[in-house]
């Protein structure tokens, strides 16, 4: 790949943003002892709030193990405390009836307290893309229309 098609301004930033002439993805990873590589994030999807990153990921992972979450995803919102907080937006199963207090327990059985969702949405959907893949900017856009900037961003 050497660019994107009728895109220049991405071209550039993501040809650039850290070393000349290599495509950054924007992915986070670790590398273990034995040379894995493990993705930890997105760039984009990390949420500073309070000065702690927390992963979307991560807390997900912890909320698909809840067995009345059919589909999760995790997004920033504004905080006036913390600058940004982490909203989880809940898909039920079938005969499912979670509360935002029973999510947020499970979580904090967990995970770390800073990780915890501040808020919890039951929704009906998530919008995905053709191949399944939650769109989180469609997400944080009602969240942040009013916003001067998200933590984190340029």
């Amino acid at each position: 790949m050497d660019r994107y098609l009728n895109k220049p301004d991405a071209t550039e930033r993501a040809f650039s943003e850290r070393l000349e002439g290599y495509f950054h993805t924007g992915d986070l990873a670790t590398i273990d002892e034995d040379g894995m590589v493990a993705i930890q994030d997105r760039k984009k999807d990390i949420i500073i709030s309070g000065g702690e990153n927390i992963s979307s990921i991560e807390l997900e992972d912890v909320l698909y193990d809840h067995p009345a979450v059919q589909k999760a995803a995790v997004i920033p919102v504004p905080s006036e405390q913390w600058g940004e907080t982490p909203k989880a937006l809940i898909v039920p199963g079938a005969d499912a009836d979670p509360t935002e207090d029973g999510i947020v327990e499970f979580v904090t059985d967990r995970l770390a307290g800073y990780k915890k969702p501040t808020s919890v949405e039951i929704v009906e959907d998530l919008p995905e893309t053709a191949t399944g893949k939650v769109q989180k900017y469609e997400l944080r856009e009602e969240y942040w229309d009013d916003a001067e900037r998200r933590v984190g961003q340029q």
